[in-house]
């Protein structure tokens, strides 16, 4: 049976959702959360683990280009990835975002011009981006 994976972009002031299929390899936009200096309202959050019922939830893990923590919000987004599994008790996982919100900028302004390019469409498709590259570092690919 395949899993449903959902990943979320951190950020201090938004938080990107997707959603996806192991099974498929893709993921599709959810729902850009509010946050207010990096804390959500968890239970906005809540609601929408309890509608797609993941079996597992990654974090995207913000780095600079050479992979090295970032000194403000690697800790943030890891401490968001900790918070996720204790009040969940789902498995969390770390992955990669580095080029992310470049990838999604440019994948949204090619399907919508510049209109496309609000804040939430932005940290939606990263999460997007998120997922489907740890779909890919699955299969090896």
């Amino acid at each position: 049976m395949s899993k449903t994976i959902m990943a979320f972009d951190y950020g201090t002031k938004s938080i990107g959702s997707a959603v996806g299929q192991e099974i498929t390899g893709t993921a599709s936009p959810l729902k850009a959360f509010p946050a207010k200096d990096g804390i959500p309202r968890w239970e906005d959050i809540e609601k929408q683990i309890t509608e797609w019922k993941p079996d597992l939830i990654i974090v995207g893990l913000p780095t600079d280009l050479h992979g090295k923590d970032l000194d403000t919000i690697t800790p943030r987004a890891k401490k968001f990835a900790n918070r996720l599994h204790g009040r969940f008790g789902l498995p969390v996982e770390l992955h990669d975002e580095r080029l992310s919100t470049t990838e999604a900028r440019s994948t949204l302004f090619e399907q919508g011009g510049f209109r496309a390019l609000k804040k939430g469409n932005v940290d939606c498709q990263s999460a997007v981006i998120i997922l489907e590259s740890w779909f890919e570092a699955q299969w090896g690919e």
